[in-house]
């Protein structure tokens, strides 16, 4: 018998101690059980969509930008690399890491938004929950039950935010947010792993799309103060190495940082065990510093990148494109595919079926299937 939890803190989440799937399964063997979690998560063919998802620009606009699928990578390897450090399940937050966008619509965030209003009257959107819908319900791989049937723990990590009402009808899952305890350390640190990576390689993508430039950049007080030291070190050095360089230091002060007070603020709470962890307060954290860096790091890449008059106009275009498929599927349902009709005129299933179907599309098939509607070209 393997013992895949040695190495582990005692305060880790142990695979060996999972809460269980849903659905129970005999052991694997060769694989801890969240290990086959991340097996089971990366053949889901909500995984092979990421690919064509927004992260902020759209996957057509430019080989080289970011999607939901890289960018899912990108966590997954920040978040590998700090729970080794920390001693914690390396597994765990790869596969939550992997699974976290998963219930993400075409068009990245406008798309949940536009969703949202759509669903106002039927119970609301939130990719969040979506995530944790379509590895529970949606996708279709087993003859025994449907979803990909993964443990509790990491079903927990995608289920970052729930309100009280969604919270109230997910059992066990969602009694932290009644009780406001805390997930395991492996949750809590992917939380941050994705914001780590999201803040670095959007300064990426906004500096390669010409949207944000260089000089912008300097009024970021930590990227200018890394950026002056790469500039000391290798003067002259060509403008994309120079940025690489500049973003490398910036990944490696916030995990840095984040490993120090982590590692600080769980010697404080001496946790003996995961259950320890979750009645004690977040002990994953940025320092005070660090958070105010990170912050006005987001305040810039909002105003400036995500508001920038150009994304503007395709964040336009997309809330067009969401919101008319939505009202066009609800006003003549038989438009749908014949999975996503629901029988006996019941508006609600009928309008959480659309929202699978809407939110499931990618973003070139989203713009397909409203050409394919309302067209008169596609005839």
């Amino acid at each position: 018998m393997i013992d895949f939890d040695a190495h582990l803190a005692p305060y880790a989440a142990h695979s060996s101690k999972s809460r269980g799937r849903r659905h129970s399964e005999p052991a694997a063997g060769s694989r801890s059980e969240f290990q086959r979690d991340r097996d089971r998560i990366i053949h889901s063919t909500a995984f092979r969509r990421l690919e064509y998802k927004t992260q902020v620009f759209l996957n057509h606009e430019g080989d080289l930008f970011r999607t939901r699928l890289t960018h899912s990578i990108e966590v997954a390897q920040i978040a590998r690399t700090l729970a080794r450090s920390l001693r914690l399940n390396e597994d765990l937050v790869e596969a939550t890491a992997l699974s976290h966008d998963l219930g993400h619509t075409p068009f990245g965030h406008v798309g949940q938004d536009v969703l949202n209003e759509c669903m106002k009257e039927y119970g609301g959107f939130e990719h969040n929950l979506q995530s944790l819908r379509v590895v529970d319900h949606l996708e279709e791989h087993y003859g025994a039950f449907d979803g990909l049937n993964l443990t509790f723990e990491t079903r927990e990590g995608i289920l970052k935010h729930c309100s009280l009402a969604n919270a109230r009808q997910l059992g066990d899952l969602g009694q932290r947010f009644l009780d406001k305890t805390q997930p395991s350390l492996e949750a809590q640190l992917t939380n941050l792993a994705d914001e780590i990576a999201y803040n670095n390689h959007d300064i990426d993508d906004g500096l390669r799309s010409g949207l944000l430039t260089m000089k912008q950049m300097e009024e970021v007080d930590l990227f200018a103060r890394l950026h002056r030291q790469v500039v000391r070190q290798y003067p002259g050095l060509p403008g994309r190495r120079e940025l690489y360089e500049t973003i490398r230091l910036m990944i490696t002060a916030m995990t840095a940082d984040l490993v120090e007070e982590s590692c600080r603020l769980i010697k404080e709470a001496d946790p003996r065990s995961i259950d320890d962890v979750r009645t004690a307060p977040p002990l994953i954290r940025f320092s005070a510093s660090m958070r105010a860096e990170t912050t006005a790091l987001k305040r810039f890449l909002y105003a400036n990148l995500y508001r920038h008059y150009k994304v503007n106009r395709m964040r336009v275009k997309a809330s067009r494109i969401v919101r008319e498929l939505f009202e066009a599927f609800m006003t003549d349902p038989v438009l749908l595919p014949f999975d996503y009709q629901v029988a006996g005129g019941d508006t609600h299933k009928q309008a959480r079926k659309i929202a699978d179907y809407i939110a499931g599309m990618t973003d070139r098939y989203a713009i397909r299937e409203h050409k394919r509607i309302f067209s008169l070209d596609e005839l």
